[in-house]
């Protein structure tokens, strides 16, 4: 379950980065998630992930991906990962790469999984570029190139043009 791992990344920009009560509304969150008692922590992110907090939208995600206080929904969580890669929040890209490679919540696409890996690894998800360079070992050499430019035509566009 990368995604739940990758909360953990994501606390660390959490704690770095927006206003002090932003930070300390996500912070209690995440207190409440570790707790289980996830209906505390989607009333706190529901909010801030709804007004565009793209760390909020990640964690919403998670507890979809995961079926946490809320009913698994694949949909759900492509959903709350798109809101927050729209903003160029790396570890959502690299989630949608994910999601993307294993089908959840959308078609299986290696050419998408490789373009959302690499722009995840271009936003500093180093890991993401693993996860890139293994799913290319599955791809053709068109694919791969196709894959480039869709990224590239992505990050150019500020997220708007992704193959949505």
């Amino acid at each position: 379950m990368n995604l739940v791992r990758s909360a953990c990344l994501a606390v660390a920009l959490v704690l770095s980065s927006g206003a002090a009560a932003t930070a300390q509304d996500l912070d209690r969150g995440m207190e409440a998630l570790e707790a289980g008692d996830y209906a505390a922590a989607l009333e706190v992110w529901r909010p801030l992930a709804e007004v565009g907090n793209e760390q909020a939208q990640f964690f919403i995600a998670i507890m979809y991906f995961g079926g946490l206080g809320v009913l698994q929904d694949y949909v759900e969580t492509v959903k709350w990962c798109r809101l927050a890669a729209e903003q160029g929040f790396a570890e959502c890209q690299g989630a949608l790469g994910e999601l993307y490679e294993n089908g959840h919540g959308v078609p299986q696409d290696n050419v998408k999984a490789h373009m959302w890996y690499n722009i995840a690894g271009a936003n500093g998800a180093s890991k993401r570029n693993e996860d890139r360079d293994e799913i290319a070992k599955e791809m053709t050499a068109a694919d791969i190139s196709q894959a480039q430019a869709m990224a590239r035509e992505c990050m150019s566009s500020g997220y708007v043009d992704c193959g949505w």
